[in-house]
């Protein structure tokens, strides 16, 4: 693996602790210059937020196994990397999708390789990621799961960036994380008879995304050859072949593609993601945002991200980890979470949806161990220590 210099220019941030504000040598490594992408409302909002986490991190600090905003991982957005920073990340997972699996390929005999087994861990476990109390605790510990194995098992040094959906909401194919270059994640599908995605929960004649200019094989960029073993299982895309296993986790070799998607990014603009933190009261309220009110025709941030990325497996519920950037997109609904609980720690920071039983536990099978939901809360100390990484 080659070694990469990771240098940004850092922006600095003042917090106010007790009495007055005090000068932290804490600072974000964000890039302040501009380039690509200027801060946007929601970036000012987590450094504005900072102050407030910093005082509640002194009151915990017993309770954070030693993890502190100085000594936490710093997961960066995709378009604030530099290149060499991105290849690397990328040859980490083409890494992965070359290793062998770890699940039982009796029974799921459509897991190629490693990669697989992620994917095969949001099929068969769908309904427990996503459940009201897990979607946000679980996918917490599923990103960090995938980033340990991009480290340990492919030397990445890095950590799991995220795609800050606002910046390329107006054109999101023409974005340095979809154009095609080798240091992109691959370029958008070959234009095809593609339907579009039917979005889940609404009612005509609301209920298509319409189809954009992709939607067939992926041909420009690092994926291009990329094979898509797992799925579909969701029935949407009607034009893929059916999966030979009964339950979708046969091997059905294909290519990865995309329609990515500007009527999607639509709903991605950075104010949507403001007015989801600053106007979401409590948690349920959050997560119902989060997930989109049909009623006003809003598939919410978290889906419109989905079907900003569309195609296969990208626009399947079930097996859409299998295109790479899915984790992007997921980290930045963590990053999301992470600041609506930065808004009022003291309360924010031990609530979830529903308020499940204290020994409510989240169970990933071969990708993580058990581990009860209450202790996924937070990313500085939560999961038992293993957790220290925040967002910038």
């Amino acid at each position: 693996m080659i070694a990469v210099t990771w240098t940004l220019l850092l922006s600095s941030v003042v917090v106010t602790v007790g009495a007055g504000p005090v000068k932290q040598s804490f600072s974000l490594n964000r890039r302040s210059d501009g380039f690509p992408y200027p801060l946007d409302e929601v970036d000012k909002l987590e450094e504005d937020s900072l102050a407030k986490f910093q005082a509640y991190l002194a009151k915990k600090n017993v309770t954070s196994h030693g993890c502190t905003l100085e000594k936490a991982a710093k997961r960066q957005e995709w378009h604030d990397m530099t290149v060499p920073m991105r290849e690397e990340y990328i040859r980490a997972v083409l890494c992965l999708q070359s290793k062998p699996p770890k699940a039982n390929q009796t029974e799921y005999p459509g897991v190629m390789n490693r990669y697989d087994d992620f994917v095969l861990t949001h099929e068969t476990q769908a309904f427990h990621l996503h459940s009201t109390p897990h979607l946000f605790p679980a996918h917490r510990l599923y990103i960090w799961a995938y980033e340990k194995a991009l480290r340990e098992e492919c030397g990445y040094t890095g950590y799991q960036p995220y795609w800050n959906w606002g910046r390329t909401a107006a054109d999101p194919a023409n974005s340095p994380l979809f154009n095609g270059n080798m240091s992109s994640m691959g370029g958008n599908g070959l234009k095809t008879n593609y339907p579009g995605v039917p979005t889940m929960g609404f009612t005509p004649p609301y209920d298509m995304i319409p189809a954009d200019v992709g939607g067939g094989c992926v041909t420009e960029g690092p994926f291009k050859n990329m094979t898509v073993s797992l799925g579909p299982i969701g029935g949407v895309l009607t034009d893929i072949p059916k999966n030979p296993h009964p339950r979708g986790y046969g091997a059905n070799p294909r290519c990865l593609r995309r329609d990515v998607n500007k009527y999607a990014a639509g709903q991605t603009y950075a104010n949507y993601t403001y007015a989801l933190i600053t106007e979401s009261k409590d948690i349920d309220t959050f997560q119902a945002h989060m997930l989109g009110q049909p009623e006003k025709n809003d598939w919410g941030v978290h889906m419109a991200g989905h079907y900003t990325i569309g195609g296969d497996p990208g626009g399947d519920f079930y097996s859409s980890p299998g295109d790479p950037v899915f984790w992007f997109h997921h980290g930045m609904v963590d990053r999301i979470w992470w600041i609506w609980q930065m808004q009022d720690p003291e309360n924010r920071m031990n609530v979830l949806p529903e308020n499940p039983p204290q020994d409510d536990f989240v169970d990933l099978n071969w990708t993580a161990s058990k581990v009860n939901t209450w202790d996924l809360n937070d990313s500085i100390g939560g999961n038992g220590g293993e957790f220290c990484y925040i967002y910038v």
